[in-house]
Formats: structure tokens, sequence, C-alpha cells
């Protein structure tokens, strides 16, 4: 029966999420973005991933793996009460069966319109008449960033060039820190210049997490050199 309820939410088959409320227009200057870092990363997409021997990705185009990692919501169940333990387990009827979904919505998406929506797919009309109650530990939507200034793009360019040699390119990231949603709703006009030192192989979040001492200063030179522009602008 659990299964029969997460696939009012997910197709089994593709992963796509089913629920019109949990979907968004990707915007044309978003996908104009993720379209030239597909071309600059390529393969590195996929290949930075950790594959088991045999597993290979949904799809080996760069851009729609872009786009899924950033405009399309995911669903994952990231924990269960009410299973036994393998070693423990027998062809018994189970009593009740909790699960804690996690869904990543887009930017753009609201969040509150979305868990009405999961709430309304688990709920209503349960397989077999049996007791489901969706309990929502709280919904924070995306951040989209307002478009660039004219000059702040030039400068962010300009220092990707002079440090890095290449030109600066956008793709977004997914997370569960609304710190960024909740500037950009209390400064709506302001631009924001967010980097991160997510270096090559840093393995963000894991026992090992590191930086990646040269790339780290090479993206604060990058820093002081916008800012260098801004000062001038003043």
């Amino acid at each position: 029966m659990a299964a029969q309820l997460l696939e009012r939410l997910e197709s089994t088959v593709s992963g796509d999420l089913l629920l019109d409320e949990l979907q968004v227009a990707v915007p044309r200057d978003r996908r104009a973005q993720l379209a030239l870092a597909a071309q600059v990363l390529g393969a590195a997409v996929v290949d930075k991933i950790p594959f088991a021997t045999g597993v290979r990705a949904l799809s080996n185009d760069p851009f729609e793996l872009l786009i899924n990692s950033t405009w399309r919501a995911t669903l994952a169940v990231t924990g269960a009460d009410g299973l036994p333990t393998v070693q423990s387990a027998g062809n018994v009827l189970l009593p009740e069966i909790a699960l804690k979904l996690s869904l990543r919505l887009p930017p753009t998406c609201d969040a509150e319109r979305a868990a009405a929506a999961v709430r309304g797919a688990l709920e209503s009309d349960p397989p077999y008449g049996a007791q489901v109650r969706f309990e929502m530990e709280g919904a924070t939507g995306g951040w989209n960033a307002p478009p660039l200034a004219a000059w702040l793009e030039r400068s962010m360019g300009r220092a990707s060039r002079e440090i890095f040699g290449a030109d600066a390119v956008h793709v977004g990231s997914g997370g569960t820190i609304p710190f960024m949603g909740m500037l950009g709703e209390r400064f709506p006009a302001t631009q924001f210049f967010v980097t991160g030192v997510l270096g090559p192989h840093a393995n963000a979040h894991g026992p090992n997490e590191f930086l990646h001492i040269d790339y780290t200063r090479r993206l604060t030179a990058c820093v002081a050199l916008v800012l260098a522009d801004y000062a001038a602008r003043s």
C-alpha cells in the first residue's frame, strides 16, 4: 500500500513527479544559462557521481541533468519506521508503517500550495480503506535570484577570465538552507553575488570534506576584483 501511495506522487519509471502543483516553468534566461553551462561542463556533470559498477545516469544529456537538479521537483524517501530488520523479519502483517519523505521544490514553486497538494494526494481515497495521515514538518520555497545588473555580469565575466582563463557560467544549486530566499524577500531590489568553495572533489558534507586551496585562492581573487569594480562605481 505504501508503494501505491508513493506512485501517486512519482513515476516509478522516469522519476518525474506527477502533481501539477510541484511543476514550474523554467525561465528563459535560466534555460540559456544552463545550456551554456552544459556545453562547458559536458560529461563532467555525470562523471562526478560515483556510480556503482553497471549503474548509469537517467540521461547522458548534461543540459537535462542540470535542469533536473535545479528546476524540477524531486522526491526521496529518507527514513522508515515499522519495518523490521532483515534478521528479524517474518511473513507477518505489519500494523503500521511510517515513511519520511523529502521533497525538493524548484524555485518559484509555491511551497504551501505544493504541500497541500501532496497531503491531498496521499490522504484522499486511501487504498483498501487504510488509515493514512500526512504530517508536514515544514515547507520552504526555493529562490530565483533577480537578473544580474549589466555591470555586475560584465565584472564577473572579466574576473573569471582574468583569474580562471574562462568565462563565468551559471548552474544554480539545490539545497535546504532558506537564507538566500529570506534575504531576497527582504531586499528584492538587491544584487546578489554569492560564492562557494566547492572545488574539485571537495566531498562537501562528507567525513573528509576539504578545501581545494588553489581554487579557494582564485575564487577569493575573483571576489576582490568584483568588489573593486563596485567600489569604482560609487
